[in-house]
């Protein structure tokens, strides 16, 4: 009887506690549903409001999908490919232009092309007095010698078949005044200009400085439409800077030569002047019978001098690899209105 109650009181307490477990756990069943109803109440009304976005999202996503399935993959570029597309793109590729071509194309509307003739004998000293008084210092045989050597005989032996010197000049201001070397036109008769469009005329001696080989001309008729040149610092150069000369070498026009600054503050005596010229830029840029008084400059096309001659001690009048030029600032100081250094 005692076994019989005890395995009674056993199973009365398992109910118990199904019981109580069962309660519990309709408690908790309800608590969940209750919160689950509370947010679905909340994110009811966002998530029908945005059940146009998601189909959108999922029709975007479909098309792609159709669109990947039904397009075939492009093919793998080969080799070969590649090196034709890179060959093609190189081929259309437009370099940049070089220094001494801007350098060109700035400073050719300023060139002008000077064909002096002799005057004839006897007249040389009295033109030149009437029109250059500051030049008397300077001997008429000098100067005949550098039209002489401007022909490229160096000027040690007359040459009565050439009574013409060629040279070059660059125009400084809009009043189309002209620099370039005083022994080039010194005893010339008549000057005559060749502008960059063509345009001819004569010119007057306006200036001289016999101390720096430069004279001053002015034209009688200036084109419609000319360009003054740019004209740069020369206190600012340095030897190993680019140069560049612009002339009519052996009456080749508008030839172009470019090099090196060689040497600053030069000091030389040239067969057609009367004293030593001083404070010259040297250079390497090839010059000859044509380029006196045409534009040194540097790479940005700016004037940096007047060519003046170049040094040879067979004075053969041939380029051996060393010109002198006046500084800008020098050769324009004289004309009012030149560079402020």
């Amino acid at each position: 009887m005692q076994i019989k109650s005890t395995i009674r009181r056993a199973v009365e307490i398992t109910l118990d506690r199904l019981i109580k477990l069962g309660d519990w756990l309709a408690m908790q069943w309800a608590i969940w549903l209750g919160r689950w109803r509370y947010m679905w109440s909340r994110m009811r009304g966002p998530l029908a409001r945005g059940i146009p976005f998601y189909l959108a999202m999922l029709g975007a996503l479909a098309g792609l999908a159709l669109y990947d399935y039904l397009t075939p993959p492009p093919e793998p570029l080969t080799s070969r490919d590649v090196e034709n597309i890179l060959a093609e793109a190189m081929a259309s590729a437009t370099p940049e232009p070089a220094y001494s071509a801007l350098v060109y194309q700035a400073i050719l509307p300023s060139i002008v092309y000077i064909k002096t003739f002799d005057a004839p004998p006897g007249n040389g000293d009295v033109a030149q007095a009437a029109t250059l008084e500051s030049a008397q210092s300077m001997t008429a045989v000098s100067y005949q010698n550098a039209a002489r050597v401007q022909q490229g005989d160096g000027g040690d032996e007359p040459n009565e078949e050439e009574d013409f010197g060629l040279g070059a000049g660059v125009i400084i201001n809009e009043d189309g005044v002209i620099l370039t070397a005083l022994h080039l036109v010194a005893t010339a008769g008549d000057i005559e200009i060749t502008f960059a469009d063509g345009t001819e005329t004569t010119a007057e001696i306006v200036g001289a400085e016999p101390e720096n080989d430069i004279a001053v001309l002015q034209p009688g008729l200036l084109p419609e439409l000319f360009l003054p040149a740019t004209l740069g610092n020369p206190g600012a150069v340095q030897v190993g800077d680019e140069a560049y000369v612009v002339g009519h070498p052996l009456d080749l026009q508008a030839s172009m030569s470019a090099g090196v600054i060689s040497g600053l503050d030069r000091t030389y005596h040239f067969s057609h002047t009367a004293q030593d010229l001083t404070g010259l830029i040297q250079f390497d840029a090839a010059v000859n019978s044509g380029n006196s008084g045409g534009p040194l400059l540097n790479r940005y096309g700016q004037v940096i001098g007047i060519v003046t001659g170049l040094v040879n001690p067979t004075n053969q009048g041939v380029f051996i690899g060393v010109g002198m030029a006046v500084p800008i600032d020098v050769a324009a100081s004289g004309v009012g209105g030149g560079p402020a250094y």
